[in-house]
């Protein structure tokens, strides 16, 4: 960091603080001159793009994993925290895979592997919808794996 008063390139960073919008606040100190400046840090999110089945983008929108989750966990035993936790772990994992586009199916796999371990009929309503069954035999097959899985 260069400094603003000799623009010697070296200083030391004596103390940092997180601040309210997401930055650092970090004060410094000048190697050369012994000036003191402060500093704002803030992290680079790399936007994530969605690509949809029908191959347009779409920025990721987390609300409308949360909208999903909430449909098919209706008047089951999943609280809210559980589907807010499935949708920051998915977020999460996307952001730290370091890629900047996804497939919606890849989401909706996530999403379901996910499911599966809190709620079996809250996966199966999710994964109807999902998958698009089309009929009661499809909708069996995946019944029988799931009950072969557990």
């Amino acid at each position: 960091m260069k400094c603003p008063s000799c623009a010697h390139a070296d200083s030391k960073v004596i103390d940092s603080r997180h601040t309210e919008n997401s930055s650092i606040r970090r004060r410094r100190e000048c190697i050369s001159c012994a000036r003191r400046f402060t500093t704002y840090e803030i992290i680079e999110v790399l936007p994530l793009t969605v690509i949809k089945k029908d191959g347009t983008r779409q920025e990721f929108d987390r609300n409308k994993i949360i909208g999903g989750l909430m449909k098919s966990c209706y008047r089951r035993p999943v609280a809210h925290n559980q589907i807010t936790g499935i949708v920051s772990e998915i977020e999460m994992d996307l952001l730290n895979s370091l890629t900047s586009e996804i497939k919606s199916s890849d989401v909706g796999e996530m999403v379901m592997e996910k499911l599966r371990l809190i709620d079996d009929i809250s996966y199966i309503r999710f994964a109807s919808v999902y998958r698009e069954f089309t009929d009661a035999q499809a909708l069996r097959r995946e019944i029988d794996e799931l009950a072969e899985g557990n």
